[in-house]
């Protein structure tokens, strides 16, 4: 959530921002602004809205300057307005922030007795004052050590000051900074996509560390004031990938990509031949995982679906008990997790703030952390003991598809090196299970041809008032999955539930206009599916049967019904979650929601 971009250079600096903070946009923002010297000190430009009008705003005016700083604003503290946009200014101080500054209360009541006067709601702006009143007595970058040291909170910021031109200060606390390094030029951001088509060049902060970009480089300390020698990582994707590639939105574009990114999860990670599964692409190795005797997987959203996907896979596949958390409840819990145990965290950005407060709670407490992240040198990725990439390239689109699929794909391969570790799996099924998996992108393809017919189905129920969702084994979070994308891209309210639990209590929803979409695999419960269908139909429910093609006779009693290739019960949850996906997407478009940018979301949401 909000974007942060900052620019010093001999570009005009005001352009790069804009152009910056649109390649933010996929964050989830409701207001934008920038500020930038001119020949007259620092100038401020906000507005409540899409970056577009801020653009409008900065082309009408032909703003320039050789260093600017912008942020794209996810309404916390106070309502989405100008008045609350970043920039926030305090005499010759000014700021972006991401995070959330959890004393700011205690600090606001300090300042207004020292005739502070505030013209927002937000914690920024006391922030903002309160480096203000520091940076009257020393250099900016003190002022902020000594501001800080005041504060509780998450944070990401970076200051500018008008008597230091020039000159920005960045510091990160529980929410991602990124540096890049170009030839006389340098930059600052929440994430890398915000300055790819300059530098591909980063370095990635790590957890109390400040930067100073000036014309003459780059500088990292910790707060503490004791130098750091940062390692710079090359970016392998390029700008490109971000772009949307003549499809009309990013989620479409990424659902069709998802051959290619699953392709890109397994490649050289396992071979079929001797049927093991390279444990060290997981950075992992037998010593580490020696002993372990309990697994936890913890995530948040999407994430968690593949979370509750794997516990069927691992325990079935390698007879490890496993314990499936939403990661905001994880460390309030007082969890029983030690030294003998292995977390899992699934993140795709690897900057969620409550998978990094379940993953540092974990460490804690003695447990070892397995991440699996698609974002390379992110937080998680840098805490953790062990770290699977996903490499599914950027996802724009705020509502994750591909990044699910791989993540799904990684749980797979991580829950067969398990069952051939501790002997559950012998190496005859692991090379079957593994060649299902190399012919999975060819499915997903073919799964993708149905996209002509599920917008067929997205047209008679575009109007619905709400969905109801169902799954049972390891389709059950699927059918959870299914009903988050229909709620996250369309706004009609739809719930997930399993099949056998339907009885108790959601059958009193069931009526003529009630759309329920039903996931059914060639499995020990496919009768029992078959059941649940006649008790949906029989009350007048309307069945949208997604199958796979060996389950062809629930056409039968089934209104509306897809089909999709056949595959082993592992691995059948990823070629429904691609109907499943587009269903949400059509429906989406249909009825004019913005399904890249839907309302109050955020990509990656780095406060709690």
């Amino acid at each position: 959530m909000c974007g942060i971009i900052g620019y010093t250079g001999r570009r005009n600096a005001v352009s790069v921002v804009i152009e910056g903070l649109k390649r933010l946009e996929y964050r989830g923002y409701d207001s934008a602004g920038v500020a930038f010297f001119s020949g007259n000190g620092i100038d401020v430009r906000r507005c409540k809205g899409k970056i577009r009008d801020l653009a409008a705003i900065v082309e009408a005016e032909r703003l320039s300057g050789t260093t600017a700083i912008g942020h794209t604003r996810w309404a916390t503290h106070g309502k989405p307005s100008e008045e609350n946009a970043h920039p926030h200014r305090s005499g010759g101080i000014v700021i972006v922030h991401n995070g959330i500054i959890e004393n700011y209360l205690s600090l606001r009541q300090q300042l207004a007795d020292k005739g502070y006067t505030f013209t927002s709601d937000t914690d920024t702006e006391v922030l903002c004052h309160l480096i203000r009143d520091y940076a009257e007595r020393m250099p900016t970058e003190e002022a902020v050590r000594e501001a800080l040291r005041e504060v509780r909170g998450a944070y990401a910021l970076a200051v500018i000051n008008e008597k230091e031109p020039g000159k920005i200060v960045g510091v990160r606390k529980d929410s991602p900074l990124v540096v890049g390094l170009g030839d006389g030029e340098y930059f600052i951001a929440s994430d890398v996509p915000a300055f790819l088509n300059y530098s591909r060049d980063v370095i990635f902060l790590d957890e109390g560390e400040m930067v100073v970009l000036t014309d003459d480089g780059v500088v990292v300390s910790t707060l503490e004031g004791d130098p750091v020698q940062k390692e710079v990582v090359s970016i392998t994707w390029s700008p490109a990938m971000a772009e949307k590639g003549g499809y009309r939105h990013f989620m479409l574009k990424e659902i069709f990509e998802q051959p290619r990114a699953v392709s890109d999860t397994i490649r050289g990670r396992f071979s079929v031949e001797t049927g093991e599964v390279n444990i060290e692409e997981f950075g992992l190795s037998q010593e580490m995982l020696r002993g372990i005797k309990k697994i936890f997987i913890v995530a948040c959203g999407t994430s968690w679906h593949a979370a509750l996907a794997g516990k069927y896979m691992i325990e079935e596949l390698a007879r490890i008990p496993v314990e499936v958390d939403i990661a905001s409840e994880f460390r309030y819990r007082n969890p029983l997790i030690n030294a003998d145990n292995l977390m899992v965290v699934i993140t795709q950005s690897g900057e969620t703030a409550d998978t990094l407060a379940a993953q540092r709670e974990a460490r804690r407490l003695g447990a070892r952390v397995l991440s699996i992240c698609n974002v390379v040198g992110s937080t998680s990725a840098r805490e953790a003991d062990a770290v699977f990439y996903t490499h599914s390239g950027p996802e724009i689109g705020v509502a994750s598809t591909k990044a699910f699929l791989t993540q799904f794909t990684a749980v797979y391969l991580l829950s067969i090196a398990f069952g051939r570790m501790n002997g559950m799996l012998d190496a005859g099924r692991s090379r079957r299970l593994l060649e299902d998996l190399l012919m999975l992108p060819g499915k997903i393809e073919t799964a993708l041809s149905a996209d002509d017919a599920v917008l067929s189905v997205a047209r008679e129920y575009s109007k619905a008032r709400g969905f109801i969702y169902l799954g049972r084994g390891i389709n059950f979070p699927m059918a959870l999955e299914g009903a988050l994308k229909l709620k996250e891209i369309s706004y009609i309210h739809a719930e997930g539930y399993p099949a056998g639990e339907m009885k108790h209590g959601p059958i009193a929803l069931i009526d003529e206009d009630l759309p329920v979409v039903i996931l059914v695999s060639k499995d020990a419960l496919y009768e029992k599916m078959l059941t649940s269908i006649q008790e949906v139909k029989s009350r007048g429910g309307n069945v949208i049967a997604l199958a796979l093609q060996s389950c062809d006779e629930v056409c039968n009693v089934s209104k509306r019904c897809i089909l999709v290739p056949e595959t082993n019960p592992f691995l059948s949850p990823v070629l429904l979650a691609v109907p499943l996906q587009l269903l949400a997407y059509h429906i989406g478009v249909l009825r004019g929601c913005d399904v890249d940018q839907p309302r109050n979301l955020a990509k990656s949401v780095t406060v709690e």
